[in-house]
């Protein structure tokens, strides 16, 4: 037993145990070789001995049948070694594979947590920094869309909420015309907002997103995917939806003042006791949409497609209708006072449409491209004659 310091005398051990080890491996490597050289050599011979069974046969033929065995047997294990490489080869790639995709998700991890602090910055450049960082995670990995969107609905709710609270939030009373759109208000949120509209177009598991009760006066939606998403309570006067696809949003108790619906899509949607005075909804399919109570007062449905729409109780005094299809609409009780209709109106049928008070004058022929028009959030509106 060696004696001394700690430590001391322990490299003579490991060193025997580096070159036993050695040994053992160049043992096995070389009884492995010899066992193969044995079999290769006595065993074709073997193989072909039991199959004469006895049989004389000249020794040419029989070294000619060993020398078939034999190269038969180099095959087989040829074609054993290439297999066992190509599975250890597939499975060196499965484990690079497993240990890259563990990498990129970590890394993903860290941008998604550090999007989510930025959010909580008092620089507003920071925020929309987050808000971009957050969309791209959300468009390149599909299992953290469902949490980008709910942080961005999120976001929208705490940051405008309907009434406004903050101080620099335009008040709830302040007439529309002196409201900037939102883009310029609060850049951050009506990027939060775009952002929402867009990955909505993607599959979703959420049947539904909560916007309700939010302050959407004149935010820019044109065009943006916002189907199933809940906006009840919420104000979006003068806010820019052309070409939007609502379908089966709910939009109970929105203020649509305004709003530029024109060709965006509401089929199907919950517009019960919303409020559309002035609203654009020219060539706008509202089809089966619900508008129980609704005020239309002054909206422009002009070539509104409108079939299987409720307008039960609605206020359509002053309303544009002229080429609007209501043929398989429901206007049980509706006030139509005032409303301008054209030759080209469908009513449903046995419906008298002079005895509700419709005026019936000249269509107002094709509609005029949009890009001549001014963007909706940006355009002055006049005073609603209808006002309370």
């Amino acid at each position: 037993m060696e004696t001394g310091e700690p430590g001391r005398g322990r490299g003579p051990w490991r060193d025997r145990l580096v070159r036993h080890r050695a040994v053992v491996a160049l043992l096995g490597g070389t009884v492995g070789t010899a066992v193969l050289g044995a079999v290769l050599v006595l065993l074709p011979g073997v193989v072909v001995d039991h199959d004469l069974a006895g049989a004389s046969v000249a020794a040419q033929d029989r070294l000619k049948a060993v020398n078939d065995v034999r190269t038969t047997l180099l095959q087989a294990v040829g074609g054993m070694v290439v297999l066992f490489g190509a599975y250890a080869t597939w499975r060196q790639v499965r484990v690079s594979q497993e240990g890259l995709r563990a990498t990129q998700e970590g890394h993903v991890t860290d941008r998604f947590s550090t999007a989510v602090d930025q959010l909580g910055s008092d620089k507003l450049e920071t925020r929309i920094g987050g808000l971009h960082a957050l969309w791209r995670i959300a468009e390149h990995s599909a299992r953290d869309r469902e949490a980008v969107i709910s942080i961005q609905a999120a976001y929208l709710r705490t940051h405008l909420p309907w009434p406004p609270t903050g101080p620099e939030a335009p008040a709830a009373d302040v007439p529309i015309n002196d409201v900037v759109p939102l883009e310029i208000r609060a850049a951050d949120a009506q990027v939060a907002l775009t952002g929402l509209g867009v990955l909505l177009l993607q599959p979703r598991e959420q049947s539904w997103i909560n916007l309700s009760v939010t302050d959407l006066r004149r935010a820019d939606c044109d065009g943006l995917w916002l189907h199933e998403v809940n906006f009840d309570r919420s104000c979006m006067e003068a806010a820019g939806l052309y070409r939007a696809n609502l379908t089966q949003a709910s939009l109970v108790s929105v203020n649509l003042r305004h709003a530029d619906l024109k060709t965006a899509v509401l089929r199907r949607a919950r517009c019960v006791l919303a409020d559309l005075r002035g609203a654009r909804l020219v060539e706008t399919d509202l089809r089966d949409a619900d508008f129980t109570e609704a005020d239309l007062r002054e909206a422009n449905l002009r070539k509104a497609d409108a079939s299987g729409a409720v307008f039960h109780r609605a206020d359509l005094r002053l309303a544009d209708l002229r080429g609007t299809d209501l043929s398989t609409a429901g206007l049980l009780q509706a006030r139509l006072t005032g409303a301008v209709a054209s030759e080209r109106t469908r009513w449903p049928t046995g419906f008298d449409h002079a005895a509700a008070g419709v005026v019936v004058t000249e269509d107002p022929g094709p509609e005029p491209p949009p890009l001549l028009q001014p963007a909706g959030i940006t355009t002055q509106h006049p005073p609603l004659r209808s006002m309370p």
